[in-house]
């Protein structure tokens, strides 16, 4: 359990409730000059409702509402990330989360997914994951940072790891699902990683 009596000085909070998502940043964002911390420190994660016409939108939308509760000289950092596809005019996008429904689950919104592109070649499942970063610093100043991964949607889902869509996308250039690559395969080329690339740069000059 974190210690929440300790000063800290570079705390960079993960706006976010998804455990699995936490993990992933504190991976990505080894070896910069911050403590990453997940959102109990400052209190959880605050409902929010994202209803910003962007990925870079519903981003700030949560970053702001836990700026709010932050500590004094905290950092906080949120994402929105979705899967878009071509035969679908870039759906699900914002709505990949909730695809299938507001309370549907990872393997609802693959199951509904699939049944949109079904009977479609793989030529004709081209997609991408996109992911927009949204930094609040210790003294408000905002800012975004943005990264996408090609690939294409499988005909059926392939591993049991990852979460969300990562069964049935394979990136360009892999025989294999997000849910089938090693983390550290996946560290290097994810959509996330992509953006948090240009965020690294960003924090280690701080």
């Amino acid at each position: 359990m974190e210690n929440y009596n300790i000063m800290l000085n570079t705390a960079l909070i993960i706006a976010s409730g998804n455990a699995h998502k936490v993990k992933e940043f504190q991976k990505l964002l080894e070896g910069i000059p911050f403590d990453i911390h997940s959102a109990q420190l400052a209190g959880g994660m605050p409902t929010v409702v994202e209803n910003g016409d962007s990925f870079a939108a519903n981003a700030q939308i949560k970053a702001e509402a836990l700026h709010q509760n932050a500590p004094a000289g905290a950092w906080v950092l949120a994402d929105d990330s979705g899967l878009e596809v071509n035969a679908l005019a870039a759906a699900p996008g914002i709505y990949s989360a909730r695809y299938a429904g507001e309370t549907a689950s990872d393997s609802e919104n693959v199951t509904k997914l699939l049944n949109e592109l079904e009977g479609l070649p793989l030529n004709k499942r081209a997609a991408r994951f996109r992911c927009v970063l949204c930094l609040i610093d210790d003294q408000g100043n905002i800012s975004h940072y943005a990264g996408e991964c090609q690939g294409h949607i499988a005909i059926a889902p392939q591993g049991s790891a990852g979460f969300g869509y990562d069964p049935v996308f394979v990136p360009t250039g892999n025989k294999e699902s997000f849910a089938q690559l090693a983390d550290t395969i996946k560290q290097q080329i994810s959509h996330r990683a992509q953006a948090t690339e240009f965020l690294k740069q960003v924090l280690k000059e701080f």
